[in-house]
C-alpha cells in the first residue's frame, strides 16, 4: 500500500502542475467589455430596424392623401345579346382617398411618438446589456478564483500527504493518518475538478457575450468611483432612467393613439374624375369627363372597437409606467443597499481570511511538531480556503455593487 500512496502523491504534484501554465484570458476595461457585446447585440439590431421603420411610418404620413389612388375601368357592349345596333361603352377613372380633419397629423404623431419610444427601448437594452456583462464577468472572476483557492487546497493537501506517506513508511505515524490524508487529497482533487468545470462554463457564457475571449477587470471600480461620481437627488436619477423614459414614451405614443381614434371617427371618402366613351346608337356625342366621390358614413359598429383598443392601450401604458417607477424606485433603494452590505461583508471576510490563513499555518506546523492531530491540521487548511473563496467572492461582489450603482445612475464606468 505504501508504494501506491507515494506514487499517488508524486501522480498529484504532476497533475496540478500542466493547471498553472494555463493563461487568462486577455483583460479588458467593463466599459470596453459592454462596447463589445453592444456590437453583437441581435436586439440592438432588431430595435434599430423597428426605429428606422416608425420614422419612415411618420415620414409616409405627411402624404397629401390618405392612401394611393385607385384605378376603376368598365366595358360594356351589346353584341352578347346578339344586337345589330354596337352600343359600345368604355369607361375609366381614378380616385384618391382624402384625409379626415387632423388624421393626418395625428397619424404622424404616432408614429413619430413609436419611434421616440425605440429610442428609449435601446437605451433600455444598453443598461440591461451592461448589467448582463457585469454578471458574467462577475461569475467568471469567482470561478477562477474558486479554481486558484482549490488548486492551493489540492497542493497543500498533496504536501501534507506526502510528508504524511514518509511518515507512515517509516513507522513514524500509523495507516490510518495515511488513509486520511489520502482522502483529503482525493476530496481537494474532486473539488478542483468542480471548480474548472464551473470555471469554463462561465468563461464560455461570458465569450458568447463578448463575441472573443476576453475578461473584463473589474477591480479597476470601486468606492472610489461611486464616491466621486455626479449624484443628483434620487427622484431625478428615477426620471432619467430608461425605463422609466421608455414607459412614459409609451404613453405619449398611446395618447396619440387615441387622439387619431377620434380623428378617424368615418372611412376616409374619395374623389376622383371619371372619363367615358362610347358609341350609342343615334348619339350626338361620344365622350364625357366628370367627378366621382364616395364618402361612407359614420358607423357604430366600425368606430367601437377603434376606440375601445385605443383606451385598452392607453390604460395598459399608464398601468406600465406606474408600475416601472415602483420597480425603479424599489431598485435604486435595493442597489444601495447591497452596496453598503457588500463594504461591510468586504472588510469582514478579508479579516477573517487572514485570521484563517495563519490560524492554518499554526496547527501545520503544530502537527509537523506532533503537538495536534492530522485531522486538525487538514481541517484548519480547509476552513482558511473556504475563508479565503468566501473574502474573494465578497471582494468581486462589492466592485460589482460599485459598478451596479453607478449604472443605476446612468453611467457605464
Amino acid at each position: 500500500m505504501l508504494p501506491i500512496l507515494l506514487a499517488t502523491m508524486l501522480c498529484a504534484v504532476a497533475w496540478v502542475s500542466p493547471l498553472r501554465a494555463q493563461a487568462p484570458p486577455s483583460a479588458l476595461s467593463f466599459h470596453e467589455a459592454v462596447a463589445m457585446a453592444w456590437a453583437i447585440d441581435p436586439v440592438r439590431t432588431e430595435l434599430q430596424v423597428g426605429h428606422h421603420s416608425a420614422r419612415a411610418r411618420a415620414s409616409a404620413a405627411g402624404s397629401w392623401f390618405a392612401g394611393g389612388p385607385t384605378l376603376s375601368g368598365e366595358y360594356m357592349d351589346d353584341h352578347m345579346l346578339g344586337s345589330n345596333e354596337g352600343y359600345t361603352t368604355y369607361q375609366g377613372g381614378v380616385s384618391v382617398p382624402l384625409w379626415l380633419p387632423g388624421q393626418g397629423s395625428a397619424t404622424k404623431q404616432v408614429a413619430s411618438a413609436e419611434a421616440e419610444s425605440i429610442d428609449e427601448q435601446i437605451n433600455v437594452e444598453h443598461m440591461a446589456l451592461s448589467i448582463r456583462v457585469l454578471d458574467a464577468s462577475a461569475a467568471a472572476r469567482i470561478a477562477r478564483t474558486r479554481v486558484d483557492v482549490a488548486r492551493e487546497l489540492y497542493e497543500a493537501t498533496a504536501r501534507i500527504g506526502s510528508s504524511v506517506a514518509h511518515a507512515v513508511h517509516g513507522g513514524e505515524l500509523a495507516s490510518a493518518d495515511g488513509q486520511m490524508a489520502q482522502a483529503a487529497m482525493e476530496n481537494a482533487r474532486n473539488e478542483l475538478a468542480m471548480a474548472q468545470e464551473e470555471a469554463g462554463n462561465a468563461t464560455a457564457a461570458l465569450e458568447v457575450l463578448l463575441g472573443r475571449p476576453g475578461m473584463p477587470d473589474l477591480s479597476r471600480y470601486g468606492g472610489d468611483d461611486v464616491t466621486h461620481a455626479r449624484f443628483v437627488t434620487p427622484r431625478d436619477i428615477e426620471e432619467n432612467d430608461p425605463r422609466i423614459r421608455v414607459a412614459h414614451r409609451n404613453v405619449e405614443a398611446a395618447e396619440a393613439n387615441m387622439k387619431l381614434a377620434r380623428r378617424s371617427f368615418m372611412p376616409n371618402p374619395e374623389i376622383g374624375v371619371d372619363a367615358i366613351h362610347e358609341k350609342q346608337y343615334g348619339s350626338p356625342w361620344d365622350d364625357r369627363v366628370g367627378v366621382n366621390f364616395s364618402i361612407p358614413l359614420p358607423s357604430e359598429v366600425r368606430n367601437t372597437p377603434i376606440m375601445s383598443e385605443a383606451r385598452n392601450r392607453l390604460a395598459t401604458a399608464t398601468s406600465q409606467e406606474t408600475q416601472a417607477r415602483r420597480m425603479v424606485h424599489l431598485e435604486m433603494m435595493r442597489v444601495r443597499e447591497r452596496l453598503i452590505a457588500a463594504t461591510t461583508a468586504r472588510q469582514a471576510t478579508r479579516s477573517a481570511a487572514e485570521n484563517m490563513e495563519k490560524r492554518a499555518q499554526a496547527q501545520e506546523r503544530a502537527w509537523r511538531l506532533g503537538e495536534v492531530s492530522l485531522d486538525a491540521a487538514l481541517s484548519a487548511r480547509q476552513a482558511a480556503c473556504t475563508s479565503r473563496l468566501a473574502s474573494a467572492r465578497a471582494e468581486v461582489e462589492w466592485h460589482v455593487a460599485s459598478i451596479r450603482t453607478l449604472i443605476a445612475t446612468g453611467i457605464v464606468p
